[in-house]
């Protein structure tokens, strides 16, 4: 007797996944991975002031060199989640940072080109920014494909802290960089890592055989079978992939806005305090409440507790009591208070990848990066607006209270969609397989 094609396709994809000695080293690769793709991100901001005052930029040029990145990090969210589903996550994920790698480290070059020093940096965040958009949807992709569902919450959640791992490296190791050596070395830093990372993933967890069939399948077009097809009408007619996507779409504006304006909120309510203690300890607590948050989640799922009762746990914490503190920033005048609701309020929020993140995961495994995409991209333009209009706030009201009410109101509006609308039934949306 033939197991059924439900059975078959669950045993093959078992026997896919990861084994324990594989998920230890590909996590730790991954983690590394996240962290130099946020030293690279974070290089330009780290050196903006300087090379203002080298190439005589205005803060309006400053600007578009600097949200230049979202440009092109907006277009490829989609696109590098399909070819993750398609292609495996892991070859997207080295193709891409061999080229970002490459265009980091070859921007001082740039600089001597020519004297229209703003349009070539311009041009290599876009370039920048169009290759690190497909990064995280096809980690996702990856992560769903080669990681068993109870130890998927703290896989991916240890991943996502390399995001704050970076963001501490190029800010310590990057700055004394650039006192000491100037701008260039910064870029020169975070590029060389990156493709020596390349060289190690390369040599160590994948073969040439298998980035030449990649680039065999990309060279001569995806396949589009009726099993590769990204199923648009069954997915998008879920309420739950909705709840998913306004969830992520908030946890994303939410995060941008904190994230651009707490800088800029500290120098300006509290002139006399010191720079490395706002910038420095939020990202520090945030590392160990990522991994927390990822062990928790698995734990309770281990222990019996429904899937999504957890992934609902995890946005409560990532979006409700994170908004609360958020709130409290602006209703203090006390410096240490202020520092302690940041951190907070930022450490909290990474609950999201053990909550929706991992949720989308558990909708569409066989399209998870295409989802993710698709939610990531809305996300990073809700971002984007979410950043003007707290700009736009300030400048009105005068009052901070006014950004982190937006933060609230925006991060409420997820939190709600996701509770009544969230699940987190497994399903490969198959022509045969149309319900969530």
């Amino acid at each position: 007797m033939q197991p059924a094609p439900d059975e078959a396709r669950r045993d093959a994809a078992e026997d896919a996944q990861w084994s324990r000695p594989e998920c230890q080293v590909w996590t730790g690769a991954l983690l590394l991975g996240t962290c130099l793709l946020y030293c690279a991100r974070a290089s330009m901001p780290v050196c903006a002031a300087t090379m203002s005052q080298d190439f005589g930029w205005n803060k309006k040029e400053a600007g578009v060199v600097l949200s230049s990145f979202f440009w092109g990090y907006c277009l490829t969210q989609v696109v590098g989640g399909h070819l993750g589903d398609r292609i495996g996550g892991e070859k997207v994920i080295l193709l891409s940072a061999s080229a970002w790698g490459f265009i980091t480290a070859a921007t001082p070059l740039l600089s001597h080109l020519g004297s229209a020093h703003l349009a070539f940096m311009t041009f290599s965040r876009v370039l920048t920014g169009l290759l690190q958009g497909v990064y995280f949807p096809a980690l996702t992709s990856l992560l769903s494909q080669k990681v068993r569902e109870s130890e998927r919450a703290f896989t991916y959640s240890t991943v996502g802290a390399g995001s704050q791992f970076g963001t501490l490296v190029t800010g310590a190791v990057g700055s004394l960089l650039l006192d000491w050596y100037g701008w260039p070395s910064v870029f020169y830093f975070s590029g060389g890592l990156t493709l020596l990372w390349v060289c190690y993933v390369y040599r160590c967890l994948l073969g040439e055989k298998d980035l030449i069939l990649a680039l065999g399948v990309l060279a001569q077009g995806l396949p589009v079978s009726r099993h590769t097809k990204v199923p648009w009408r069954q997915l998008f007619r879920k309420p739950s992939v909705w709840a998913a996507i306004i969830s992520q779409l908030s946890a994303a504006c939410s995060f941008f806005i904190l994230l651009s304006w707490l800088p800029t909120f500290f120098k300006e309510t509290f002139p006399g305090s010191k720079g490395w203690v706002f910038n420095v300890v939020p990202w520090l607590v945030a590392i160990p409440a990522s991994l927390f948050s990822g062990l928790l989640s698995d734990r309770l799922i281990n222990q019996g507790y429904r899937t999504i009762t957890v992934r609902k746990f995890m946005q409560v914490m990532g979006l409700g009591l994170s908004s609360v503190f958020a709130l409290c920033l602006g209703h203090t005048s006390s410096f240490c208070k202020s520092v302690v609701f940041a951190s907070a309020s930022i450490g909290l929020q990474t609950f999201n990848h053990s909550g929706i993140s991992v949720n989308i995961q558990d909708l569409a495994p066989s399209c998870a990066g295409f989802l993710f995409g698709v939610a990531n991209t809305a996300g990073a333009l809700a971002g984007v607006v979410g950043v003007c209009l707290g700009g736009y706030l300030i400048e009105t009201t005068g009052s901070w209270t006014s950004v982190f009410n937006l933060v609230a109101a925006i991060s409420s509006l997820g939190l709600c969609t996701f509770l009544v609308f969230g699940k987190a039934q497994r399903a490969d949306l198959s022509p045969a397989h149309e319900d969530l």
